[in-house]
């Protein structure tokens, strides 16, 4: 039986998100990000699904802390449309609600739905956690902003579906092992995701960067982040367009190492489809 972890409750969208991409495994939930890693390095799991970022909210902060200290690799990405549903008790209909709960991000993405119903928001830890809340209160006046499939899970029945207000709110995750499984070097639409640490030169960042320019290749993300706490430590994670032995990403790799006091690759692994799907169109 293979086995993937996640963070959150059973119905969170990791949860979706670990069904979608792996159907059939069975998801295993934990109480934090940190526990999910510690599931797969203890082989408690195979797989961790673990969300990087949010097309609304940003990055997710302590993804970019836990991953280059994991000990784990990147063999994989995946993307999930978040589609928030409004949830209640059996009896409750949309006249008898007054609350809202949720996880404040996912408030503040149904805005439209809280000033059309004129529902007071109420945070809570996590969406599934809301619903599962609420459907242990029951009555008929609080609801939950959450998952279909937490929805399904706690009993609840959905007052009304994809209250999200923009309809690109999406999250991608990282899929993690505890080995690399790097993608075949000849493979198209590949995707190679590292960290590193620039030199305390002068314009050392900008030299670092310029190999990856000079050898066309494309680079989807820079997020720079604080280690410890201290302003002069900084480092970044990026993802890259190319697998790390083709020509073009090595010569930009090498030039990144000359500059840097730490380069780490995560993973080289196939693009998911959903990259080809949102790319604008040329002009």
């Amino acid at each position: 039986m293979s086995i993937i972890a996640f963070q959150g409750l059973p119905g969170a969208y990791s949860d979706l998100a670990c069904r979608a991409a792996y159907p059939g495994w069975t998801t295993l939930p934990c109480p934090s990000f940190e526990a999910a890693m510690a599931a797969l390095r203890e082989t408690r799991a195979d797989l961790a699904m673990l969300p990087c970022e949010n097309s609304l909210a940003g990055r997710v902060p302590d993804i970019h802390r836990l991953l280059p200290e994991s000990g784990l690799s990147v063999i994989g990405e995946h993307f999930e449309r978040v589609e928030h549903c409004l949830m209640a008790p059996k009896g409750a209909t949309l006249a008898t609600i007054k609350r809202a709960h949720s996880h404040p991000v996912a408030l503040g993405q149904v805005l439209n739905i809280l000033r059309e119903l004129n529902l007071a928001p109420v945070i809570e830890a996590d969406t599934a956690g809301a619903a599962a809340l609420i459907a242990e209160r029951g009555g008929t006046e609080d609801a939950a902003i959450a998952s279909a499939l937490a929805a399904e899970i706690y009993g609840l029945e959905i007052l009304r579906r994809n209250v999200e207000d923009a309809a690109h709110n999406t999250t991608r995750f990282y899929v993690m092992a505890r080995e690399r499984q790097d993608a075949p070097v000849d493979a198209a639409d590949t995707v190679t995701s590292f960290v590193f640490r620039v030199r305390n030169l002068p314009a050392a960042l900008y030299k670092a960067l310029g190999g990856f320019a000079t050898n066309g290749v494309n680079m989807t993300k820079l997020e720079s982040y604080m280690l410890d706490g201290h302003f002069t430590a900084t480092q970044f994670l990026c993802d890259v367009d190319g697998h790390p032995e083709q020509p073009a990403l090595r010569r930009a790799l090498e030039e990144l190492a000359f500059f840097s006091k730490e380069l780490r690759i995560l993973g080289a692994y196939p693009a998911h489809p959903y990259r080809r799907e949102t790319e604008p169109a040329a002009e």
